[in-house]
């Protein structure tokens, strides 16, 4: 026989009737039943949205992976389906689903490796920056431990240039970012890539090839050529301009600074 004291309703306290077989009763009506689930619902509801939120690492704040490491590769992988997108149809057709989906990886893998979109975008520009540099030193070593500075100072402003695929797929990619560096801090500081560094190194090369024709400016001849030449590049980009036009305009303009 049951206890008096457990036989009645969880829900309003009233009586229960008498267990016939089975289980005793609970509660006394289908409705009392149904308001106990939905208490019991709201409170999982609640435990689970009172939960402390795990904390999810900040990966610009993350100490750099080294270089040649798994995890460095394969958030190379994934930036480069980033470049991918944004050189064939703009950087705004560069959700997380659809460079998951071009980097051959899960949804998941982009979020745990950048976290937000907008740290995917940031960072692939960064490790943009970063292979074009290693590229253009390792193309420019050679020239300048030989001490051909004016062949250096050529092979700086060509770097602007689709010369090959690599560097068409950058020259895309930079002009899609462009606009959106305009309205983003984050994104400006480094498309900006530093203040005027490639000008400085520009001027710095007009400088020490010696030859320079009286009454030039160095750091007014170089602004002049990287803005040029970046212009040129883009008008090779279209079809209105061919390669060998554009370096002869830069020989053009060489042969003019030096004596």
């Amino acid at each position: 026989m049951r206890d008096e004291k457990t036989a009645e309703c969880r829900v309003c306290g009233a009586g229960l009737p008498e267990a016939v077989r089975g289980r005793p009763p609970a509660y006394c009506s289908r409705s009392c039943q149904a308001k106990a689930y939905r208490r019991r619902k709201k409170a999982a509801r609640t435990a689970v949205e009172e939960r402390p939120e795990r904390s999810v690492p900040d990966p610009a704040a993350a100490p750099r992976p080294p270089a040649g490491s798994a995890r460095e590769r394969r958030r190379r992988e994934v930036a480069e389906a980033v470049w991918r997108i944004a050189a064939a149809r703009g950087l705004e057709s560069a959700s997380m689903r659809e460079v998951a989906a071009e980097a051959g990886v899960s949804l998941r893998v982009v979020q745990y490796y950048f976290g937000s979109k907008h740290r995917l975008l940031v960072e692939s520009l960064r490790l943009l920056h970063e292979e074009n540099d290693r590229r253009a030193r390792a193309r420019m070593a050679e020239l300048h431990d030989a001490g051909q500075l004016r062949a250096v100072l050529r092979a700086v402003l060509v770097e602007f240039l689709p010369l090959d695929a690599q560097r068409a797929l950058a020259l895309r990619v930079f002009t899609a970012y462009f606009v959106r560096s305009l309205t983003d801090p984050a994104m400006a500081e480094v498309f900006l890539h530093g203040e005027q560094v490639v000008e400085s190194l520009v001027a710095d090369l007009i400088r020490e090839a010696g030859g320079v024709r009286p009454g030039v400016d160095p750091a007014r001849e170089a602004d002049l050529l990287v803005s040029g030449v970046s212009g040129l590049g883009l008008d090779v980009l279209h079809g209105r301009r061919t390669m060998a036009e554009v370096q002869r305009t830069i020989d053009y303009h060489l042969d003019r600074i030096f004596a």
